[in-house]
């Protein structure tokens, strides 16, 4: 039998109310009070407390506050930016590729819930991982959706609600974010 755990990592319906998957959630939450209370200058704490939310080390600057479910379920790149506010719901994979950066406020919702009311009431949810490639600015206030995935070099206009897949080399926009210019990419 699965657990829950199982379950939301395989993006099936399970109980978010779980004993184990609570403890973990309670375990990211620790980390990020410390991590959101560190200061600046206090770099080599922040890289500890970065390699045990994310389960290794990593070379990325995130900018408290910071917010996430779990921090195991993202995986990230090099030199990845995170400025103030941002929100990772990682209930699901989260990918993420080398030197992309994200404006204040962004938020990254891999949790959602069943369309059918009956099914709603019943408190299980599922996920669906999110991947966003390498080189990707996303803008202050963005929304990227459960299920999306972000091609290469792509930029996400500030205040956008992702809610499809966005091709590498262009600017998105708008809610619904939609391909507002192709970049033309260097090579």
């Amino acid at each position: 039998m699965k657990s829950e755990r199982d379950k939301m990592l395989a993006g099936e319906l399970y109980d978010a109310l779980d004993a184990e998957l609570r403890k973990e959630r309670n375990s990211c939450r620790d980390i990020l009070l410390k991590l959101n209370s560190t200061r600046e200058d206090e770099k080599k704490e922040r890289k500890r407390l970065l390699a045990e939310l994310f389960g290794k080390k990593t070379v990325a600057w995130i900018q408290p506050p910071f917010f996430c479910d779990y921090g195991t379920n993202i995986e990230l790149g090099s030199n990845v930016f995170f400025n103030f506010n941002c929100v990772v719901l990682d209930c699901a994979k989260v990918t993420i590729g080398d030197n992309t950066l994200f404006a204040p406020a962004v938020q990254i919702y891999t949790a959602t819930h069943p369309t059918d009311a009956d099914e709603r009431r019943s408190g299980l949810e599922f996920a669906k991982p999110i991947t966003i490639g390498s080189d990707v600015w996303v803008g202050g206030g963005a929304i990227i959706c459960p299920g999306v995935s972000i091609g290469d070099r792509s930029i996400i206009g500030a205040g956008s609600v992702v809610t499809r897949d966005v091709p590498s080399d262009v600017v998105v926009a708008g809610n619904p974010a939609r391909a507002i210019r192709e970049l033309q990419p260097k090579g």
